[in-house]
């Protein structure tokens, strides 16, 4: 199943976190915290204006972001736990 968001709203896959810490520390399930790091697998259309036309959005699919603690609404597709969001909860792309 594939899903398109509407409007100015992004689908992120969370990027997984580290099972260790440098030090080699192992950290438990209950310890880690979600990842504020993420991908862009989907992008809607745009923000429509208020003149009723389209602005297109900054980011496009592929792209790493970092977004808020608590950004996002978690829904799940095909079993795979998916946050969408606003482009306006993202905080940066991140670039190599």
């Amino acid at each position: 199943m594939t899903i398109k968001p509407l409007r100015d709203r992004i689908i992120v896959r969370r990027m997984n976190e580290e099972e260790k810490t440098k030090g080699g520390i192992i950290i438990p399930d209950s310890a880690k915290e979600k990842p504020q790091e993420g991908e862009i697998i989907s992008v809607g259309a745009g923000k429509v204006l208020d003149d009723g036309k389209i602005m297109p959005l900054e980011v496009k699919k592929g792209d790493r972001i970092l977004f808020g603690k608590y950004s996002g609404t978690e829904i799940k597709i095909d079993g795979e736990e998916l946050l969408m969001m606003r482009e306006e909860e993202v905080l940066g792309i991140l670039e190599k």
